[in-house]
């Protein structure tokens, strides 16, 4: 069944929606405004958390709503319920059609259409038993504590969701999408003597959760997170200094989500508050690199077949060989400022007004081997997970901290090291990089980014790489 037939049963046969008199509605409430939707979502998800030997909480919540947007200029009026009726639609349109009155804008041009199918349409929470679910949570602790006498506590959840959504234009359009997703997270403490240290590790995207209900897959994710706390037992305290510091591919990759890819959103470029403001066409980053969002890669957490606007889901690139050639934009950021949209309208439920955000950013491999980079290092940091960072988009200063770091002394791998954090400058850390390695990879899939108090799913990914001159802030002198 296609996305609007399943959308089209749940708000306009079950929940008892004519069609026709909502899209009256839609087109009287929008007459005369720059652009708009009606949007209506219907939700599910549940949440599973094992600790200490047993099943510590487990919920499951419905939701349902619309919001409905009018845009005139760089004013929006939006309104919202989460409730599903002509009567609720009627109030909204009352509230949104002040923000436009007297404007008589035209409306600008809906999205193209699209027939790619990025991710399985199917409920996951409707496919498994509650009772597996629970199995599979036992089987992981008791496997992760059978694996090492040293294990002191395992923690481990499993979530999925299941959104329907369908956005209605005022010009008769209508786009629709269903989106699964689902993460199974997996912690471990472990201790020898009075020290003790965790390893956690996890995976998901737009699948069912058949694709983790293998063995050979929870247990991998068990056995990365044994690995990263037996690694962290052994660890010594970081160096502090500035020095030569090469990233691994993957979910490094989120340090340059968070320093780099908020400023290329066109929202604080538009206001002129990101650090790349004005410098499109310009040299950015070092020759050889380039990043792109890519929103069209199949089961990835933050792909998307169409945006929360209706927009395909799309491949922008952001940065080629160094330049400045795109910005990440919604239909309105890009109407005012010149552009076409990129499919990165996003919110995070009907209650959020949509607004410029990333999908899996992803920085494109060079020409070096892993091998060679390291062996390129005299004295450095190989920092290969990480964990909770800030970042400031005006600065474009960052801030994060290494959950798993390495010296690398002499052009090899060294002792692994403890609480070392990387400090240094977005934009400026761009055109440190020297080697760009030929191993990219994505993240696991478990990549949630906050912005303006809104959480979307995202996807991060990056090839190895070597950027002098930053900062490490440890215990140790370097």
């Amino acid at each position: 069944m296609s996305s609007l037939a399943v959308t089209d049963d749940l708000f306009f046969n079950r929940a008892g929606l004519d069609r026709a008199r909502v899209e009256t509605i839609v087109s009287e409430a929008l007459s005369g405004a720059d652009d708009g939707e009606l949007y209506l979502e219907y939700g599910q998800s549940e949440s599973l958390a094992w600790d200490d030997g047993k099943l510590k909480s487990a919920s499951f919540d419905t939701s349902q709503g619309f919001g409905l947007r009018a845009i005139a200029g760089e004013a929006t009026g939006y309104a919202h319920a989460a409730t599903l009726s002509e009567d609720a639609i009627r109030r909204a349109a009352g509230t949104v059609r002040a923000v436009h009155a007297g404007h008589g804008g035209v409306l600008a041009e809906p999205p193209a259409g699209t027939n790619r199918v990025l991710y399985t349409g199917e409920n996951p929470l409707g496919l498994v038993d509650f009772e597996t679910k629970v199995r599979l949570l036992r089987d992981i602790d008791a496997y992760a504590r059978a694996r090492d006498p040293r294990v002191r506590q395992v923690s481990c959840s499993l979530g999925g969701e299941w959104h329907a959504v369908q956005v209605l234009r005022p010009d008769g359009m209508r786009v629709a999408d269903v989106r699964p997703l689902v993460r199974l997270s997996v912690s471990v403490v472990v201790a020898d003597g009075e020290r003790m240290e965790t390893g956690s590790h996890g995976a998901g995207g737009r699948v069912t959760y058949d694709a983790y209900l293998q063995p050979d897959a929870w247990k991998a994710q068990v056995d990365e997170a044994l690995r990263q706390a037996l690694v962290n037992l052994g660890s010594v305290p970081a160096p502090a200094g500035e020095m030569p510091i090469v990233l691994g591919p993957g979910w490094p990759g989120i340090l340059l989500h968070e320093a780099i890819g908020h400023g290329l959103e066109g929202d604080f470029n538009r206001k002129k508050t990101s650090a790349f403001s004005g410098l499109m066409g310009q040299r950015v980053a070092s020759p050889g690199v380039t990043v792109v969002d890519d929103g069209t890669l199949e089961n990835r957490r933050g792909s998307i077949t169409v945006d929360d606007e209706g927009t395909p889901g799309q491949t922008t690139t952001l940065i080629e060989d160094g330049i400045l050639v795109g910005y990440m934009q919604d239909r309105m950021n890009a109407r005012l400022m010149g552009m076409r949209p990129t499919g990165n309208g996003r919110r995070q439920s009907f209650a959020h007004m949509p607004m410029p955000r990333m999908t899996n950013t992803v920085m494109r491999p060079g020409g070096h081997s892993r091998d060679e980079i390291l062996a390129s290092v005299k004295r450095g940091l190989y920092a290969v997970n990480f964990g909770g960072g800030q970042v400031d988009i005006t600065s474009g200063k960052f801030v994060f901290s290494a959950s798993e770091a390495y010296l690398i002394e002499d052009g090899r791998i060294g002792p692994a090291v403890k609480g070392a954090t990387i400090i240094g400058n977005g934009p400026e850390a761009l055109t440190k990089v020297t080697m760009i390695g030929d191993d990219t990879e994505l993240d696991p899939g478990i990549g949630t980014c906050g912005k303006d108090g809104q959480g979307v799913p995202v996807g991060v990914g990056q090839p190895t790489l070597r950027i002098d001159g930053l900062t490490i802030g440890g215990t140790a002198t370097a």
